[in-house]
C-alpha cells in the first residue's frame, strides 16, 4: 500500500518533527517545561519558564507554501484577560487573540526561520526564541500583580 501526501501534509510533518526533536527538547534544557496552559486555537502542548508567559509551535499557518518546510511560526500567549497599557499593544508587543464572548488573552507571534537553503540555522533560530521570551516576559512582569 502506498501512502501518498500533499506538500501541506509533508510540511506539517516536517515542522513537527523538527519542532518536536529539536527545539522543545533544547528549550527544555534551557529550563522551560510543559505549559499547564491550553492555546485557544493551537492544539500541541506548550512550554514556559514561568505560568506568565507561554510559548506555542503554529505549524498550520503557512505549510502551503513552496518553502513551508523552512519555518514555522512561534507564538508567545499571555494568557490573562486585563487591560494591557497601550505601551505594549500592538504587532511589535502583543495583539488580543479571541478566546470566548468579553475574553481575551494577548499574543505575540515570530516567523522562525530555521532553514535557508543549503544551510541550516537551527541553534539562531534557538537562541531567537529564547531571547525574544525573555524580552516579553519582562515585559509583561511588572503586570503580575494584577492577575487574578
Amino acid at each position: 500500500m502506498t501512502i501518498r501526501l500533499n506538500s501541506t501534509e509533508v510540511n506539517k510533518i516536517f515542522r513537527k518533527s523538527i519542532i518536536n526533536e529539536f527545539f522543545i527538547s533544547e528549550l527544555m534544557k534551557l529550563d522551560f517545561k510543559k505549559s499547564s496552559i491550553k492555546h485557544p486555537t493551537i492544539n500541541d502542548d506548550g512550554l514556559m519558564q514561568s505560568n506568565l508567559l507561554h510559548i506555542f509551535f503554529d505549524v498550520e499557518t503557512g505549510s502551503d507554501y513552496p518553502d513551508g518546510d523552512e519555518w514555522f511560526i512561534t507564538e508567545f500567549l499571555f494568557p490573562y484577560n486585563m487591560k494591557l497599557p497601550d505601551n505594549l499593544k500592538g504587532t511589535d508587543y502583543f495583539t488580543t487573540i479571541f478566546v470566548e464572548e468579553k475574553k481575551n488573552f494577548w499574543h505575540h507571534r515570530e516567523l522562525i526561520r530555521y532553514k535557508y537553503g543549503k544551510s541550516k540555522k537551527l541553534s539562531e533560530s534557538l537562541q531567537f526564541i529564547e531571547k525574544k521570551y525573555k524580552e516579553l516576559h519582562e515585559l509583561v512582569e511588572p503586570l503580575e500583580k494584577d492577575i487574578k
